[in-house]
């Protein structure tokens, strides 16, 4: 038994030097810095639709995180300025992503602030690009004979509208929608700002 004990206390060294390192300190560093003014507390709707993201798996064809030049052209793809720390305050867990099949949406709030635009693109993407290999998610509409009092309508062309009736937003996709109204960093960055500055850095690559 004695000449595990070597061992045990070894283990549990590393693991307590990797939790200071990986989340103790980055979050000791992370409190030092200001949170934008602008950016407020998700909204219960917005938290709802957040989960609706999630659950569809939005993240594994979008990012949620603005690059700066040096890394990629966002900026001029209209994307927003390179993202920060400070971005991700109210989101837990945050939902960076990797891929983009689909465009970064970090700022899809204040590119396409539309609600229409966004119940019509989420019933069927082609029916705004014909070219959008996006799923559709009808599942998150319903067709009705005709719109009751407070039914949200679907603005939809002729040939992705029902033969009769009318497409009704389901409260998932109204959530959706106010959460992806609400993905809006576009406020200056603070001046003590944590950031990415990729290789753009004086003294050459990092």
């Amino acid at each position: 038994m004695n000449r595990y004990l070597p061992l045990s206390i070894l283990a549990l060294g590393i693991l307590a030097f990797a939790t200071l390192m990986l989340v103790i300190a980055p979050g000791i560093q992370i409190s030092q810095h200001d949170i934008p003014p602008e950016l407020k507390p998700y909204t219960e709707q917005q938290l709802r639709g957040r989960e609706v993201y999630v659950s569809l798996g939005c993240v594994y064809c979008h990012s949620q995180q603005p690059r700066s030049p040096d890394q990629a052209p966002d900026d001029v793809r209209g994307w927003g300025r390179p993202a920060i720390a400070a971005d991700y305050t109210y989101d837990r867990p945050h939902q960076l992503g990797t891929m983009r099949t689909g465009p970064d949406l970090l700022n899809v709030g204040a590119r396409l602030p539309s609600r229409d635009w966004h119940l019509t693109h989420l019933y069927q993407p082609r029916a705004i690009f014909d070219w959008s290999i996006m799923p559709a998610y009808p599942f998150l509409f319903e067709e009705k004979a005709a719109a009751a009092p407070g039914d949200v309508v679907v603005a939809l062309p002729t040939e992705y509208a029902p033969k009769s009736g009318v497409v009704i937003a389901r409260q998932e996709a109204l959530d959706l929608t106010a959460y992806l109204q609400s993905l809006d960093r576009t406020y200056p960055a603070p001046a003590n700002a944590l950031r990415d500055d990729g290789y753009n850095r004086p003294e050459g690559a990092r």
